[in-house]
């Protein structure tokens, strides 16, 4: 099957005052993906984010939005996306609807209609006529993804979607951007430094580390191969004896073992264990956190 390819970065590059920011990601998003954008403070995530949506040039590479090159025919591929860098832009003295009305004046070929389709995407219908400044922080996030959302975008990417909401609004906000993948057929590119909720909520990762791409993969993917299988056997030496002709022993203490998980192999390793007299009182896959891989892969770098 042809992959429906929405968005594509190639050898992108940023250098600012001879330093080089971005070096040479490349990627591409699928339509109806959920994808999510991880790196620490100072990886280069929002200086991507900027270069994508056009509001800085990089020094080397190419971008396609829909199949436009961004540089080439600038304003048919940025017809294509839409975003919300930082904190979206409202006037908290007009209504959700007049700030709408406001956007839609700008944007060739919106029509009033398309107000109140967008309106009932974010699920505001109830409040859209109230001024915002009456609004939740939830509900002004809701109305920039309207705002972001008028010009019928086939990518949309969010900078940090859920920062100051409350668990209740997190969860809404993680559902409502799945319903935009999986129902509108959006490609979503989520940046994020709430490992959990991207954990979550993203079919794909990017972890980023100093301007690099380290990995890029299914969140499925990821966890899988860094599963563990922890056992409880006594004599400890004796099962560290057998077990290490078997797999590589990754960590152990007075009572347990820790290898890879090889789903095939353990049950035979377990009856080896038996047969030689080893007393295995528990089997334990521990499936990792997300968190786990990206400090693995970041040497422990802090998130933003």
């Amino acid at each position: 099957m042809t992959k429906n390819i929405t968005l594509s970065v190639s050898g992108l590059k940023k250098t600012i005052r001879k330093k080089e920011i971005i070096k040479g990601l490349s990627f591409e998003l699928q339509k109806g993906e959920v994808f999510g954008f991880l790196g620490p403070n100072g990886a280069g995530k929002t200086t991507t984010i900027r270069m994508l949506v056009g509001l800085i040039k990089p020094s080397a590479g190419h971008i396609s939005i829909c199949g436009y090159d961004l540089e080439k025919h600038f304003t048919k591929a940025i017809r294509n996306i839409g975003c919300i860098v930082e904190n979206p832009e409202l006037y908290s003295y007009l209504s959700g609807r007049e700030n709408l009305e406001y956007f839609r004046r700008m944007i060739p070929g919106v029509t009033k209609e398309r107000i109140d389709e967008v309106v009932h995407l974010v699920r505001l219908e109830h409040r859209i006529d109230d001024k915002v400044s009456t609004f939740s922080l939830g509900m002004r996030q809701r109305l920039g993804i309207a705002q972001a959302l008028l010009s019928s975008p086939k990518v949309l990417i969010l900078d940090e979607p859920t920062n100051g909401l409350d668990p209740m609004g997190i969860r809404e906000m993680r559902g409502f951007i799945r319903f935009l993948a999986e129902k509108e057929g959006l490609t979503v590119l989520v940046s994020s430094h709430l490992l959990s909720e991207i954990q979550l909520m993203c079919d794909r990762v990017a972890i980023m580390s100093k301007g690099n791409i380290l990995r890029i993969d299914s969140v499925s993917a990821l966890l899988t191969e860094k599963e563990r299988v922890i056992w409880h056997a006594s004599p400890i030496n004796k099962a560290r004896e057998i077990l290490s002709e078997k797999t590589d022993i990754l960590s152990e203490n007075e009572s347990t073992l820790v290898t890879i998980n090889e789903k095939s192999q353990i049950a035979f390793w377990n009856e080896s264990l038996v047969e030689e007299g080893v007393k295995v009182n528990g089997i334990e896959v521990k499936i990792p956190a997300l968190e786990d891989l990206f400090i693995e892969l970041t040497e422990g770098e802090t998130i933003d």
